[in-house]
């Protein structure tokens, strides 16, 4: 199977559409306010916690969030996209969250990681069964939708 097969392909059930909006619609928006508030959301945002070359890294990522966000959500190399998400999402859980953590304890971790933990899982998710039957992977590569591969 080459390797552009294995990344597409998936046995999901097209109810994985469900957590393709939710993980690829918080990424979208996630990257555009990047752009809409780069001094709170974007540029400004990264200088205050530290990270290196704010100025271009902050567009980098908002960039590639919307560029895989909008990936997850049509369901085109759905697997990829994930994995770069969940790069992100770790960094920035290393960068905001674990300093949290450590400054206020274990429960205001949780509760300011809460969707950082959810988009995590949900990438790995993702990674994992693929886009599913409601996708372009699937259109693109001939995946049949469950219901189709059941009846024959």
């Amino acid at each position: 199977m080459p390797l552009t097969r294995k990344l597409v392909s998936t046995d999901a059930p097209a109810a994985v559409i469900l957590v393709r909006l939710i993980v690829g619609g918080i990424f979208l928006s996630e990257g555009i306010q990047k752009f809409l508030f780069p001094a709170d959301l974007g540029a400004g945002r990264f200088m205050k916690i530290g990270i290196p070359w704010p100025e271009t890294l902050a567009p980098f990522v908002g960039i590639c969030e919307i560029s895989c966000g909008a990936l997850i959500l049509i369901g085109l190399l759905t697997r990829f996209a994930s994995l770069v998400m969940m790069i992100n999402i770790l960094v920035a859980i290393a960068s905001t969250k674990i300093p949290l953590l450590l400054a206020k304890g274990f429960w205001a971790f949780a509760h300011e990681s809460r969707v950082d933990g959810a988009v995590l899982l949900g990438g790995l998710f993702l990674l994992i069964v693929g886009a599913g039957g409601i996708s372009v992977d699937a259109r693109m590569y001939g995946v049949k939708p469950e219901a189709d591969r059941r009846q024959g």
